[in-house]
């Protein structure tokens, strides 16, 4: 259980020498440009997998492989597009993945409203509900990732206004009585994303939000096979969702972990921060992850765009990332190296008022956590281990 199976998420042209540099074997990917009412291809995921392993790195997780809009309304052609997503898990699984990640967002993917130059000159995605009360301001959205361009979404949106949730629940329960029993069968196992961000989007409603719904998710299929991928900064951009007691709740049914972290600017609307900043104690969540014997696959989600680096995928910038990642590292050989040495962490943070003068006055949001040593702080310990994996001491 001490190591951290870190992954990395690719997209098409990505170089897997450099994932491999980042000392990560764990590729997440995916055919993006399939559409879906199309079966993956079983020699482009051949193809795929030969040119991850070439590079001395495992293909162990797909995301995601889309649900079409047809299958979470329970249109005519929902149970033909389900077939497919079948066929597809089917060829998925010939190249060796077992871990599949889905979502059950209607129309638009996950989705930010901007981007946002911070005061340091580096740009992050920010949502801010404010931005989708017009439709003069649907657009292609940042993050978007679906198979949808911008008029069709104009064409539908109407309809998808209309569309309760009580019709998104019942599809999601008809998806996966179909789906888990063929998962079952093949060792895969599905990992549903929580909806991104947790609440209505242009007048869409939004059902996998918080811990009842990940429970009812979990209820409908009562299966290994049937789990969950827990992102942090999805859930978290919720002030009410308690992200550590999630994990130890869900955490035998957590089969994938995203972790980044977000500052919240007011009711329905944050900025992508840091892994080191933000409203979400990850060290805490961390701690969660490893009391639940969590062990991954975990990927250091999204980062900012810093030194003017060309991406032209949003949010996915890797020099963010490669600092999140090692970030993540830090945290997670401080948990282990305490529990090999028996210390008691402690079930609370530390107050702004507890904690030290220089430490409290560089970010409030992150509040130090004591070890039993008094001199101590793990925050301490995990800038420390941080800084070596970043920079490591030269011989």
């Amino acid at each position: 259980m001490d190591d951290l199976r870190l992954a990395w998420r690719t997209f098409d042209g990505d170089d897997y020498r450099r994932v491999r540099q980042l000392g990560i074997r764990s590729v997440v990917t995916a055919l993006y440009d399939v559409s879906c009412d199309q079966v993956w291809p079983l020699d482009r995921l051949e193809a795929l997998e030969e040119r991850i392993e070439a590079a001395g790195c495992r293909f162990e997780v797909v995301e995601s492989l889309p649900v079409a809009d047809e299958i979470i309304l329970g249109g005519p052609a929902a149970e033909a597009l389900t077939e497919i997503w079948c066929r597809s898990l089917e060829n998925i699984r010939k190249v060796g993945v077992k871990r599949v990640t889905y979502n059950w967002m209607l129309g638009p993917d996950w989705c930010r409203t901007h981007w946002l130059t911070l005061p340091d000159g580096s740009e992050t995605l920010a949502f801010d509900e404010a931005a989708t009360q017009s439709d003069a301001a649907i657009k292609q959205l940042p993050g978007w990732l679906k198979n949808l361009d911008d008029a069709e979404f104009r064409q539908r949106l109407d309809q998808y206004r209309q569309v309760g949730a009580d019709q998104l629940w019942d599809g999601l329960a008809k998806f996966l009585a179909r789906v888990v029993p063929v998962a079952e069968g093949l060792e895969v196992k599905l990992a549903l994303h929580p909806d991104d961000p947790p609440w209505p989007v242009f007048g869409i409603p939004r059902i996998i939000t918080d811990a009842a719904a990940l429970d009812r998710v979990l209820g409908f299929q009562d299966s290994p096979a049937n789990g969950l991928c827990f992102c942090t900064g999805s859930l978290g951009a919720n002030p009410e969702n308690d992200l550590p007691a999630m994990v130890r709740r869900f955490g035998s049914r957590i089969l994938f972990a995203h972790v980044r972290n977000v500052i919240r600017t007011g009711p329905r609307a944050f900025y992508e921060s840091p892994h080191h900043q933000g409203d979400l104690e990850l060290g805490e969540i961390l701690a969660a992850f490893y009391d639940a014997g969590f062990c991954g696959p975990m990927r250091p989600d999204h980062g900012h765009r810093i030194w003017d680096e060309q991406n032209e995928r949003p949010g996915y910038s890797w020099v963010t990332r490669a600092i999140g990642a090692a970030y993540l590292r830090g945290i997670w050989e401080t948990l282990a190296n305490d529990a090999s040495k028996g210390r008691r962490r402690p079930s609370r943070p530390m107050t702004a008022d507890e904690g030290e003068p220089g430490l409290r006055a560089v970010k409030e949001n992150l509040p130090l956590i004591p070890f039993d040593e008094p001199e101590t702080s793990i925050r301490h310990q995990l800038l420390d281990r941080t800084l070596w994996h970043c920079c490591p001491p030269q011989k």
